[in-house]
């Protein structure tokens, strides 16, 4: 049987015209130097944005939705007060991808202690702080690319990636174990996804 060169085509239906585009799309845009504690805030924030489920390309300066539902993360379009109040339960907060290609999540005020969103940011800190644990430069460690993601979250990844590198080489702090870095890491994790910064 003879098989066409279309028989098998990508996946995730991205050519490399597509995929040029859309890393030009993702291309960091106004990324400044940054005090140790809010780049380790970005970069904490955008990974657990990005370990969430979603299958559309996020634009900057917009609104999504992050949920803990059914024990994995989902980001979402949808507002609380739009879903079933089922879903409404998993509510976490809202997210903005700014025009650096980092994330902030403004925490809902329903969330408390216990609760099992609470316990899963507390699990991702916690592996977050296990992946700081080296002597290998942060901007070595970084998501430049991550094959296990799902195409956006890949791609944008490795947009944060290009992101931090950039901010770390404006603030000259490039080099820098991570095991240095973690010395700046909030102990709790709240006070990383807490946004104390205007948008860019």
């Amino acid at each position: 049987m003879k098989i066409s060169k279309y028989s098998v085509p990508n996946p995730q239906g991205k050519g490399l015209i597509g995929l040029l585009l859309d890393w030009e799309y993702t291309r960091p845009r106004g990324a400044v130097a940054k005090a140790s504690p809010q780049l380790l805030a970005d970069y904490f924030t955008s990974m657990l944005v990005l370990s969430a489920a979603f299958k559309f390309k996020p634009v900057p300066g917009r609104n999504y939705y992050l949920y803990w539902i059914d024990d994995e993360w989902s980001l979402s379009l949808i507002a609380p007060a739009e879903w079933s109040a089922e879903r409404r339960r998993g509510y976490v907060g809202k997210c903005v991808l700014h025009r650096d290609m980092t994330w902030t999540i403004n925490l809902s005020t329903a969330l408390g202690e216990p609760d099992p969103a609470m316990d899963a940011i507390a699990r991702f800190h916690d592996a977050f702080v296990e992946k700081l644990q080296s002597e290998v430069p942060l901007e070595n460690k970084l998501p430049s690319y991550v094959a296990e993601l799902p195409y956006y979250q890949r791609l944008f990844a490795s947009a944060l990636s290009r992101s931090l590198k950039a901010s770390m080489t404006l603030g000259g702090q490039l080099s820098i174990k991570s095991s240095d870095w973690l010395q700046q890491l909030p102990r709790r994790p709240l006070r990383l996804l807490r946004p104390d910064r205007k948008d860019k």
